[in-house]
């Protein structure tokens, strides 16, 4: 890594856009994330949806081409690599390892990557609006067998921490856990997994929480043995954008009553709200974000940004690189939400409306 690189960007990627038996089985055959977006309807005025994918069209990720079109847009665009989602649900449960796998087996794209934990239930909640008015059901439950399913899990990935492409933080492979309090048992198996690095010739793990919630005490994650925490305060840059208590009140609310009351907040807001002071730290990574509207795959339940523009981003990303000036070089990480989570409208590949403006505002800001 250059000494002088103001910011190492990694683009949040999800793997979803290829079909897959339980999708099959719970939502019709061929399902795929693109159902959810192309069906999404407004449900305001000005409100943008559907949301139409421009120079990759929908694609399959299954096809190596759509892969490497993808690393050359994000290459250009400054970003360092990607972070895969990874699922592993226990007892060598997957789900959506296919794409991951062929760039591991095929070496193409060579392009950086690293592996993010996704460790959450698969519901009926989590990938379609028609689900949101129905009892929620478990398509796959998260579990944590315990000492052997982990040895297991950590030898399936060994091979990825291996490869030359692997991004490191100080010699260290990485490897961020997305729902960090959800293991009973995470300091455990951050040490037995510190332990295998070790014992098969790698320098060790970085070991890297995501956040999501207000930005208070970070010491839970340390005290884990985690070594760095990603800070994604979604939830504190909205409670500041419209006040804690009001957050709390519409939250209680559309627990009791869905979406008869919709969740939205400006961009512009946001994006002022979404630092803190942590962010400066050496061990806690900030999160850019282009865009947020959640409807496609929540329907009147989603949060949703209003006002998003490649302007407002680029002022956002600015801030960020401003934040991290100061950091050692190998930590001036700054993850970015996300590469291609379309049905949250959350994505930096081109669509209809804006084309490539948030990946030339991003190669502006970096260059």
């Amino acid at each position: 890594m250059e000494e002088d690189k103001k910011a190492r960007v990694i683009a949040f990627y999800l793997p979803q856009f290829h079909p897959i038996v339980e999708n099959d089985d719970y939502w019709g055959k061929g399902f795929t994330e693109w159902t959810n977006v192309g069906k999404a309807k407004p449900l305001f005025k000005g409100h943008y949806q559907p949301r139409i994918p421009a120079d990759l069209g929908y694609y399959d990720l299954r096809l190596p081409e759509v892969r490497e079109a993808q690393a050359e847009m994000a290459s250009s665009a400054g970003i360092e690599g990607f972070m895969y989602w990874h699922y592993w649900f226990g007892n060598g449960k997957m789900l959506l390892e296919e794409p991951f796998q062929q760039v591991l087996k095929t070496k193409k794209p060579d392009f950086p990557f690293c592996l993010g934990w996704a460790n959450h239930s698969w519901t009926t909640h989590s990938w379609n609006s028609s689900g949101q008015w129905k009892k929620d059901q478990t398509i796959v439950e998260q579990k944590y067998p315990g000492k052997e399913d982990y040895v297991k899990h950590f030898y399936y990935v060994l091979p990825a921490f291996r490869d030359s492409r692997y991004i490191t933080i100080e010699g260290k492979v990485i490897f961020l856990v997305y729902a960090p309090k959800h293991c009973p048992d995470m300091k455990e198996f951050i040490e037995l997994w510190q332990e295998l690095a070790l014992k098969n010739g790698l320098e060790g793990i970085h070991f890297i929480g995501m956040h999501d919630g207000w930005m208070d005490d970070l010491s839970f994650y340390y005290d884990l043995g985690f070594d760095a925490v990603n800070s994604r305060g979604l939830w504190h840059a909205e409670a500041k954008s419209i006040g804690r208590i009001r957050k709390m009140i519409q939250h209680k609310i559309r627990q009791k009553m869905g979406g008869v009351m919709l969740d939205k907040y400006k961009y512009e807001r946001i994006i002022k709200n979404l630092f803190t002071e942590f962010d400066k730290l050496d061990n806690v990574y900030p999160t850019i974000i282009p865009q947020w509207d959640r409807s496609p795959r929540s329907g009147r339940r989603a949060a949703i940004y209003t006002g998003s523009t490649p302007k407002l981003f680029k002022k956002h990303a600015a801030e960020a690189v401003e934040l991290i000036r100061n950091k050692t070089p190998e930590k001036k990480i700054i993850f970015l939400k996300s590469w291609n989570e379309w049905g949250e409208g959350n994505y930096m590949e081109p669509d209809i409306k804006f084309g490539a403006g948030y990946l030339d505002a991003l190669r502006d800001v970096l260059q």
